[in-house]
């Protein structure tokens, strides 16, 4: 398995490059050719091309992940591939590359493979825009969901999240002299600090929603009245009812100021992924591996578009670590092969039932 995970780590594969994400595809889907045989697809898309493989027969059971990571390309130079003390270190080791190693050694353990999918997607960290409908299709046919994706704190698995989105806010003014006239503009910024405000009083921790304005820009010159301004905004909501709610407050925000005007672009994307859909599959990986834990946790992935679906879904089942999207990426070595065999007995149960 380290041997695998070494060589998908130096193959780097940041989202939205194209021949990057060409490279980590083809090495992907030699990886799992190599271990399970068979032959691994490559899927083109507008995102990088996904890998599909099948181990014939009726379509049981789903193993899903993602190829693609947030570094961009230089950071193996920088940080590379290390085991040591009991860690593997590395770009992508735990989000989610370690989880892809596993499964798949877990599937190459079982005798017979069939029913068994594994879908590998190049943008889930871009949003899964070319991979949703095919990620959807795949797990309807299935009609069970395994998510590869690191586990949560202390090697828990996630067996529910929140749905998440991402909105821009952009404002339009007018420009003028800060000096001469600054009464003849419309400040762009000034009506961006209101809906700031706004939109920061639109969470409900309370009942799991957050709202977080997290990137804004304004202006161009230190003498010039700005005419256009941005905030970028990431939402969490654990329901459906709040997913509208937000959405609709969105479409809503007026302008403070006379003449300026707002537009909205943004969606919460991903929609919560319940914990009911979690359930089943936790019971029997809590036969498998007695003591394991369940969470719910804030951030997405594609499990969240299966669950969304009514099919049974199960996440968090990769690499046991920490530090995703961070220099101090790791991967706990002593507990891939027991992720692995979660994975295989999991399928074992799946297609049994």
């Amino acid at each position: 398995m380290l041997e695998d995970l070494r060589t998908l780590v130096e193959v780097e594969s940041p989202s939205r490059d194209l021949d990057a994400l060409r490279k980590s595809a083809e090495t992907v889907a030699g990886v799992i050719e190599a271990r399970l045989g068979g032959r691994a697809v490559l899927v083109e898309s507008e995102g990088g091309p996904h890998v599909h493989w099948s181990g014939g027969g009726t379509p049981r059971a789903l193993v899903l992940g993602h190829h693609d990571t947030v570094f961009p390309l230089g950071t193996l130079a920088r940080r590379p591939f290390l085991v040591e003390d009991g860690r593997a270190t590395g770009p992508g080791v735990f989000d989610m590359l370690g989880g892809l190693v596993q499964a798949i050694h877990g599937l190459a353990g079982l005798e017979d493979r069939s029913g068994v999918e594994i879908l590998v997607t190049a943008d889930e960290e871009v949003g899964s825009h070319s991979s949703r409908a095919l990620i959807e299709e795949r797990a309807l046919a299935c009609g069970a969901v395994l998510v590869a994706e690191g586990a949560a704190d202390g090697g828990a698995v996630k067996t529910g999240r929140k749905g998440c989105g991402t909105f821009e806010v952009s404002v339009a003014g007018r420009a003028s002299h800060a000096g001469l006239e600054p009464a003849a503009g419309v400040n762009a910024l000034i009506e961006a600090a209101h809906q700031v405000l706004d939109i920061a009083a639109l969470a409900r921790p309370e009942i799991g929603t957050t709202v977080t304005p997290t990137v804004a820009s304004a202006g161009t010159l230190d003498n010039v009245v700005p005419a256009q301004a941005t905030v970028v905004v990431d939402v969490r909501v654990e329901s459906a009812d709040e997913k509208e709610r937000v959405e609709s407050a969105f479409a809503a925000l007026a302008p403070h100021l006379d003449e300026a005007v707002i537009t909205v672009k943004g969606s919460v994307g991903r929609p919560p992924m319940p914990e009911s859909a979690a359930a089943g599959l936790f019971a029997v990986a809590r036969e498998l591996l007695p003591g394991l834990e369940g969470r719910a946790v804030g951030g997405g992935s594609d499990g969240n578009f299966t669950a969304a679906l009514g099919v049974p879904t199960l996440d968090g089942l990769g690499a046991v670590g920490g530090g995703a999207h961070a220099d101090h990426e790791y991967l706990l070595v002593g507990s891939m092969a027991e992720r692995a065999r979660l994975v295989a007995g999991l399928v074992d149960a799946i297609r049994s039932a």
